[in-house]
């Protein structure tokens, strides 16, 4: 049977074949009881060895000594076999958080600095351009968004994720999600608990049930409820079984608590070590070969081991996703000067914009004005590179890709930019003295952070490289204008000398346009906007434990803002915290009721004001805490954001929405939710520890 012919067997109409680059399955009219029909009666047909053959990756000789050590080139798919008999497609997998990982693709910023930039509507045009290339270039499925949640400042893949908070992690996985399933599956991933490199392999990741769905598991969730495809497991264990071969997590939890119709794929090689337990465990596709899913499987299936139902629900669920997403040519109609053309490149600085941080700007170091400053020093080893982040399987290989000192350089005006690396303090300290404005380029690299696993990966110290430091201070002193711009996928240790600088602006890995979107902000022809994921310490004592040697590890209830409230921490910088060239005013936080039912929803109206001179946009950020609970629960926890666009002098009202259910607990011994009839304390403003912070109260009372 031809491709076509299969096409017409799911019962695709002539009209939507001949369209373009189609989604054909929501062309066709077909209802999901017809596509369940066309998929039961393919199943029907096929032999145990095609069903298998189905449910693993198709791995050559060829990509292991030619391919893959060429990585860095990013020039293949990771792919599934055909079914030649039956018409069925391979799916065409493709790495990239951060873009496409084929050709030349649009290296947007890496996922942390657009999760700063907490635009939900952002990430799903970028995602739906990260799509578009996957496809245009052959892909079917996009292995993204990474929607681990940041613990610790060491983890290896922080920048690949979008925070350390469940909930604004959730939305923004759902946004790419959303977008990127306009054009091929998305893949959200690593399910579940995946949160440091070094011992990846190996660990042993011990919580409680009420740790992992309250934690661990609702911003997978929210990406399953938008439809995702497919979701990737973990490497590591979780309370003592791998997570592909983990019964509760993708069976129970996954398929029946939360009704996904998807597949659930393995991470990449060592994600499975027994084909029986995967696959009752509810693992459908081994990638990226059959190392257990091959004839190990089969062989499972005939002695008995493992019932046929299970491999016919496996292969179901492939098909259907298939059905779905995989047109007759994926080609057809995707235009290739959009893979990294003007559009994409223009969506990366706008991104990079938003997501870069300004953490700090005494006596208004910020901005450089052109009209009043005539010489810049722009120091430090990272200032001529175009930092992007890890050479991991979240590699991006764009066409161009611009340095913080080609950017400044390029937007620089009539001021002089003058460019000195460092190694030489005293040369810097002349440099300095005779500068209007220095800026600092510090941080990390792939060379420090990225993707590991066997002891590698992590950044186990957090303090800057010894030479950046020492720059740092032997400049400071020569100018009365420092600018450190950081660069790296997480928090960095900064107390020691963070009072030397007027200016510490957290720029990430900020993609193929970072060097333009940092001189936009510098010189002010953008407005920061961006505000904190992650929380900023000030000692490393004030963190979680991290271990990335050890063989088991217990994660418990707190990390990241959620901690330090809990201990009464004082961070450095505090979950949410971004400062902008202009300023807002907070005022008249109401509610749309005193009280509400077990199901219902509550409406937070929040007035803000401009009263600074230039326009901006706002990040206003909505918490909920708990009066009287009868368990332990946070202080307070993120519920609802969102931004506001105001010009100088205006006021807008931000309306935010939270859902009764949102804010239950997890009762371990009923084994479900509960929402308490207590008294909760809402607050609404610019940071998670702002003293602007507006508060109000409501109850929750009865169904």
């Amino acid at each position: 049977m031809k491709r076509r012919d299969f096409l017409k067997t799911a019962g695709v109409s002539a009209a939507a074949l001949a369209m373009p680059g189609s989604m054909w399955a929501a062309l066709s009219g077909l209802g999901a009881d017809e596509i369940e029909r066309r998929v039961k009666d393919l199943v029907a047909k096929m032999s145990l060895s095609e069903k298998i053959a189905q449910m693993h990756g198709n791995i050559t000789a060829e990509h292991i000594l030619v391919e893959i050590p060429l990585m860095s080139k990013r020039r293949f798919t990771w792919n599934t076999p055909a079914d030649q008999r039956l018409g069925i497609p391979g799916i065409r997998s493709v790495d990239g958080p951060r873009g496409s990982a084929l050709g030349q693709s649009t290296c947007f910023p890496a996922g942390i600095c657009r999760g700063a930039s907490w635009d939900r509507d952002l990430e799903e045009r970028i995602g739906t351009a990260m799509g578009f290339e996957t496809r245009a270039q052959g892909g079917n499925m996009h292995l993204s968004p990474c929607i681990n949640l940041v613990r610790h400042p060491s983890g290896g893949r922080n920048q690949e994720t979008f925070g350390e908070d469940t909930h604004h992690v959730g939305v923004m996985g759902v946004a790419q999600t959303a977008g990127i399933q306009r054009h091929v599956m998305a893949c959200p991933k690593h399910y579940a608990a995946n949160n440091q490199e070094g011992n990846r392999f190996s660990v042993n990741v011990r919580m409680s049930e009420r740790v992992l769905r309250e934690i661990y598991l609702p911003h997978f969730k929210k990406c399953v409820d938008a439809g995702a495809a497919g979701i990737m497991s973990a490497y590591n264990d979780l309370n003592g079984h791998l997570c592909g071969q983990n019964k509760h997590l993708c069976r129970e939890i996954l398929k029946e608590d939360w009704g996904f119709q998807g597949f659930v794929v393995s991470d990449w090689i060592n994600a499975v070590d027994d084909a029986v337990a995967a696959a009752q465990a509810g693992l459908d596709l081994e990638m990226p070969a059959g190392a257990h899913y091959g004839g190990k499987l089969k062989r499972a299936v005939e002695a008995g081991l493992v019932p046929q139902s299970m491999i016919d629900e496996s292969v179901t669920r492939l098909l259907r996703m298939k059905l779905k997403f995989i047109s007759e040519d994926m080609k057809s109609g995707y235009d290739q000067g959009m893979v990294a053309g003007p559009g994409h490149t223009a969506l990366a600085r706008e991104a990079a914009a938003k997501g870069m941080v300004l953490l700090k700007n005494d006596n208004a170091a910020l901005p450089l004005d052109r009209g009043k400053i005539r010489t810049v020093a722009v120091m430090g080893s990272l200032a001529d590179v175009a930092n992007i982040g890890d050479k991991g399987s979240s590699s991006v290989n764009p066409p161009y890709r611009i340095s913080p000192l080609q950017g400044l350089r390029d937007r620089a005006g009539g001021v002089k930019i003058v460019h000195e690396s460092g190694a030489n303090l005293g040369r810097a300290r002349q440099v300095a003295r005779a500068a209007d404005a220095v800026v600092v380029i510090a941080g990390a690299t792939s060379k420090d952070e990225g993707e590991g696993g066997y002891g590698l990966g992590d950044r186990l110290d957090l303090n800057l490289h010894q030479q950046e430091l020492d720059l740092i201070r032997a400049a400071a002193p020569e100018t009365g204008r420092l600018i450190v711009v950081l660069e790296g996928g997480g928090a960095f240790t900064l107390e020691d000398w963070k009072d030397e600088a007027e200016a510490i602006v957290m720029a990430w890995y900020p993609g193929m346009e970072g060097g333009n979107a940092l001189a936009d902000l510098l010189f002010g022809d953008e407005n920061f906007s961006g505000k904190l994921p992650v929380t900023f310490h000030r000692s490393e004592d004030q963190l979680p434990s991290f271990d990335n040697q050890a063989k088991e590890i217990e994660y418990d209830y707190y990390h990241g803002y959620r901690l330090f409230d809990k201990k009464g921490l004082e961070p450095l910088f505090p979950f949410g915290h971004g400062l902008s060239y202009t300023s807002y005013k907070y005022a008249n936080l109401r509610l749309s009721a005193k009280s509400i039912g077990q199901s219902g929803k509550l409406k937070a109206m929040v007035d803000v004001t401009n009263v600074g001179d230039r326009a901006g946009e706002e990040i206003v950020q909505l918490y909920v805490g708990y009066n009287g609970s009868r368990v332990d629960r946070s202080v307070k926890d993120l519920k609802a954001f969102g931004r506001i666009k105001l010009e100088p002098g205006k006021t807008g009202t931000m309306e935010l929405e939270v859902a009764a259910p949102e804010l239950a607990y997890y009762d371990q011994e009923k084994g479900g939710w509960e929402v308490e009839e207590i008294e909760y304390i809402v607050y609404a403003g610019p940071s998670s520890r702002s003293s602007d912070l507006l508060q109000s109260t409501f109850k929750i009372s009865g169904p």
